[in-house]
């Protein structure tokens, strides 16, 4: 094993969305029939890796020359669904979002402004290509945004130990459900928070998941990948975390206007929460 495909990399988790292969145009549907065929197993590590090699010159490549031609593949019901990668959209959707988190000096000494503008430009000109060009991966360093956790019920939770065999060596631990069932409880959570609260950062985000759900097709399924943050957690945080049964209990409470247990609901997912998200600070 060299030494590219032994590092764990970033602590990140992932929402993702595997289309099945009739959502897709031709030529593409074609391609990503004959992709799944070849049997070609991939993990959101796979993918980091790749993406982190672009940082290594100098300057840097903040977005690939070249859009990604892998995906996840996945089946539901008996239908082949695929998660294309799209990289280098994805990209340029972080790098907007690095611009607005990280103050001037610092940025410009992660990325050259000669750099970031350049690739703002090359950003520009391909959307005026691609004007409805949306990703099929959203992702989140050190936390899962507690939005996510809406689409998903307890029961969809699939957790693997260390010790146990799989594909990719470690834990795992992520939730999957059928497009409808997704759609169905943003729309269930948007109602009872809307009733019960006059603003939340919580309603706005969820309206945004929503939003994207919307843009893909209804046989579709959606999976939320606890990815690189399994190795920040460990087997022991990972057998005791049942967020998305907190959330769905803390909505519950609201909508039976019981405020404390509502409130006992969320200070959990919070307190765990946070007790990662400070690591990211740890020395």
């Amino acid at each position: 094993m060299g030494l590219a495909s032994s590092v764990i990399v970033p602590y990140a988790a992932y929402l993702r969305v595997y289309e099945p292969l009739a959502a897709f145009p031709e030529p593409e549907r074609t391609r990503w029939c004959d992709y799944a065929e070849r049997g070609q197993t991939l993990s959101e590590q796979d993918e980091l890796r790749r993406s982190l090699a672009d940082l290594l010159p100098v300057p840097p490549v903040p977005v690939p020359v070249h859009e990604s031609d892998e995906a996840f593949v996945a089946v539901l019901d008996g239908v082949t669904c695929v998660c294309p990668w799209r990289t280098r959209l994805r990209g340029w959707l972080a790098l907007e979002e690095l611009s607005r988190q990280l103050p001037a000096p610092v940025l410009d000494a992660v990325l050259p402004p000669v750099v970031r503008r350049q690739t703002v430009a090359d950003y520009e000109r391909w959307l005026e290509q691609n004007p409805d060009a949306r990703p099929w991966i959203r992702s989140a360093t050190w936390h899962v945004p507690a939005r996510w956790f809406v689409l998903f019920a307890d029961e969809e939770r699939e957790y693997r130990r260390a010790d146990e065999e799989g594909a990719e060596p470690g834990p795992r631990l992520r939730y999957r459900t059928p497009m409808v069932q997704a759609r169905r409880r943003v729309a269930r959570g948007l109602k009872v928070l809307r009733e019960a609260l006059d603003e939340s950062p919580l309603i706005d985000g969820l309206e945004n998941v929503g939003r994207w759900l919307e843009e893909f097709h209804p046989r579709s399924l959606v999976e939320l990948d606890y990815g690189g943050l399994v190795h920040a957690l460990g087997d022991g945080r990972l057998a005791g975390d049942h967020s998305a049964a907190d959330v769905a209990e803390g909505l519950e409470a609201l909508r039976d206007g019981d405020g404390a247990r509502a409130g006992e609901a969320y200070g959990r997912l919070t307190d765990r929460w946070r007790a990662i998200r400070d690591r990211q600070f740890a020395s």
